[in-house]
Formats: structure tokens, sequence, C-alpha cells
């Protein structure tokens, strides 16, 4: 009997553990399906939350999940634009000026990264929540200008542009989406 016990008590444990991890990881895929589902982008929301979102067990690691990709994908636009080939003096100020905007974008969502890892419910919760929202939104507003420098430039430039930005746009609207649902969480 005790040598049974000895064979079966680690099995045992052993399965316990691995249904645990299962349905905590489950349950990490359901918090980014729930909070995706809804988001205006849902499809990119999955698409980029997916891969990294088991490392998210509440919402608030969700947004700051969703921030920090977000900051990744204006990193990579930034560093698309900056080896961007253009002609012409116009041309080459809207690059600048977009590649500048990009930077305060990175700039806005490291603050707003800053403000939700620092994120505490009481007193100044509601202040903190509208900061981290504020900087977003600026980073969002940062995206949306750089595509209107570009609106009398070269069409095939200015699709490339667009594709790009559009998509970092997009990424950082489903971050806002996340933010303001921390917003409604108890």
């Amino acid at each position: 009997m005790a040598k049974g016990l000895q064979f079966f008590l680690p099995l045992f444990l052993f399965m316990l553990l691995l249904k645990t991890t299962s349905s905590h990881t489950a349950y990490r895929h359901d918090l980014v399906r729930s909070s995706c589902v809804h988001a205006s982008y849902p499809n990119i929301c999955l698409r980029t939350l997916s891969t990294y979102g088991s490392s998210a067990s509440t919402p608030r690691d969700l947004a700051q999940l969703a921030v920090r990709v977000s900051l990744a994908h204006v990193r990579r636009g930034s560093s698309f634009l900056s080896q961007l080939p253009v002609r012409g003096r116009r041309a080459r100020g809207a690059l600048s000026d977009c590649v500048e905007q990009m930077g305060d974008a990175m700039d806005e969502l490291s603050s707003t990264l800053s403000d939700l890892q620092h994120l505490r419910r009481g007193g100044d919760f509601r202040w903190q929540m509208s900061n981290a929202e504020t900087w977003v939104s600026a980073a969002l507003t940062n995206e949306d200008t750089c595509l209107d420098g570009f609106q009398e430039i070269n069409v095939n430039v200015r699709a490339d542009v667009r594709r790009r930005i559009t998509n970092v746009a997009r990424v950082t609207s489903n971050a806002l989406y996340l933010i303001n649902l921390l917003d409604e969480s108890p």
C-alpha cells in the first residue's frame, strides 16, 4: 500500500498542478478575449495581445500590456519612417515631422505606462486614470497628425506611411479602450 501511495501521490500532485496551470492559462486567454471583444479593433486586439496575454492576469496587467505593445508598434513605425527614402523638400519635412511626432507618442505612452504601474484605488485613482487616458489620447493625436503632413506627398509614400501609422493608431486606440475599462472595474 505504501509503495502504491509513493507512486500515485507524485502523479496525482503533478496532474493537479497541470490542471491548475492550464485553467490559469485558460483564464488569462479568456481575459484577453473578453476584454478585446468590444474594442474598437477587436481582431487587432486579439492578435496583438493573445501572444503575450498569458502574462496578464488582471485587467490592469492587460492594459499595461496593451500600452507596451502599442509602444513597440510606435517604435517600429518610427524606425520604418526613419529609413523611408523620400524625395523633395516637402516630403522630407513631412517625414521629419512625423518621426518627431512618433517620438512624442513614445514619450506619452511611456508616461501612460508609468501612471498605470503606480495606479492605486483611492483618492488619487481618478487623477491617475485621467492622466493615463490623456497621455494615450495625446499619442493618438500625434499619430493622426503625422498622417496629416502627407496629404500632398507622393501617392506611394503616402500609402506606405498611412498603412503603417494607421496600424499603430489602431493598436493605440485598443490600449486606450483597455485603460478605460479599468475605470469601470471594481
